[in-house]
């Protein structure tokens, strides 16, 4: 059974409606033909998105992993019904983001082909389908580490600045929203199934993972992000992959993989309040989606009729 995608989608906006600051026709960058809701200004200038395969939107096409999703079924939904490297039949939440906030309708992958100047100006997708915060979990799946994300985001700031100047690509990367979508991997794909990490137990783990997010966001504020939000892992456990595995004979959802999920989410959104009262003139926001998507999955009928 699939969701109305429609109903989905006034949550999204409501996780990232704290962003929304209307940018003057003056600070922002030519708009490409990919622009969303053309003739109003949108709320940010640009989108910049890091992470897994939830917001990857093709970075991994070119890649020599398994972590890959150009071929069909996938982006049956998508205009032109073609797989794109999402991770998804349509669009996934990087487009989405990017929409709602007026900027474009799809978020173009960095190291996608044919990327034009208003297309850099307006934000790009650093994301790798296999990543995570466990440095360990990127290099199992022969992704984009987090930490290769932020090199590639360094060299688009280059770009950019070769683009529009030094003083509209400052105005740029400090109006610009900056989103952290990762973990699931690490859960599902290396704590769980692998004996690498065995000497941590699920607390200590959820610590390491916090502790990277976390120093990711201060490499992001040190390279000019000011508005930045950081998505906690999602009811891992109760996804097709992780039932399979380890829910038994009735498939229900993997209750080691949501506690270790919810862990890290507690332990991410107190470090995010900490790091706000440390930073001043900052807008950094944990956002969870643990219990608005786990309540989807209990109660789907309160949000909207199943299609087939």
């Amino acid at each position: 059974m699939k969701l109305m995608i429609s109903s989905f989608l006034p949550h999204i906006f409501f996780l990232f409606h704290c962003f929304v600051v209307v940018v003057p026709a003056s600070a922002l960058p030519a708009m490409s033909e990919n622009q969303s809701n053309a003739g109003t200004a949108p709320a940010v200038p640009a989108v910049l998105v890091f992470g897994d395969s939830i917001v990857d939107t093709g970075n991994n096409n070119g890649l020599n992993t398994i972590a890959k999703c150009n071929f069909p079924p996938y982006g049956i939904n998508f205009p032109g019904h073609r797989p794109t490297g999402r991770f998804c039949n349509g669009r996934v939440p990087s487009d989405f983001i990017a929409s709602l906030l007026g900027v474009k309708e799809y978020l173009p992958p960095y190291l996608g082909k044919g990327l034009g100047p208003a297309d850099l100006l307006t934000g790009v997708v650093f994301a790798s389908g296999g990543a995570g915060l466990d440095p360990l979990t990127s290099k199992l799946a022969s992704a984009i580490s987090l930490q290769g994300q932020l090199e590639l985001f360094r060299e688009y700031k280059q770009k950019v600045r070769a683009i529009a100047g030094g003083e509209m690509a400052e105005r740029i990367f400090s109006g610009s929203l900056y989103v952290l979508c990762l973990g699931s991997d690490d859960v599902a794909n290396t704590y769980f199934p692998t004996p690498f990490r065995k000497e941590y137990d699920p607390p200590s783990y959820a610590n390491l993972l916090v502790r990277s997010a976390v120093s990711f966001v201060k490499e992001l504020i040190q390279e000019g992000g000011r508005r930045i939000g950081v998505v906690g892992i999602p009811p891992i456990g109760c996804v097709p992959s992780q039932r399979t595995v380890a829910g038994g004979a009735e498939r229900a959802c993997a209750a080691g993989q949501n506690e270790l999920a919810r862990l890290y989410n507690e332990g991410l959104a107190a470090e995010i309040q900490q790091l706000n009262a440390n930073y001043s003139g900052m807008i950094l926001v944990y956002v969870d989606i643990y219990y608005t998507l786990l309540d989807m999955m209990q109660n789907p009928h309160n949000y909207g009729k199943p299609y087939n």
